[in-house]
């Protein structure tokens, strides 16, 4: 893993933000010699199958019990 001080990374961001993208190889940041942050390649979630959507039509009350009650009579 690569490390840069904050000074020198100022200096070149965007050349090393290709680089991460390019090798997708993490580049740790010091400052004084002290690790303060890690410049890491994005990795897009997993999309999730869910059935969203796949409700072609709805055919009659989806919330009915099919009984008649009281109160649908007045």
């Amino acid at each position: 893993m690569t490390t840069i001080g904050a000074g020198k990374f100022k200096d070149v961001c965007l050349k090393l933000l290709d680089e991460v993208a390019r090798t997708r190889t993490p580049i740790i940041i010091t400052k004084r010699g002290q690790p303060v942050a890690q410049l890491m390649p994005y990795s897009f979630p997993e999309r999730r199958r869910s059935l969203a959507g796949s409700v072609v039509r709805e055919v009659g009350d989806p919330y009915g019990t099919g009984e008649r009650w009281d109160a649908d009579r007045s």
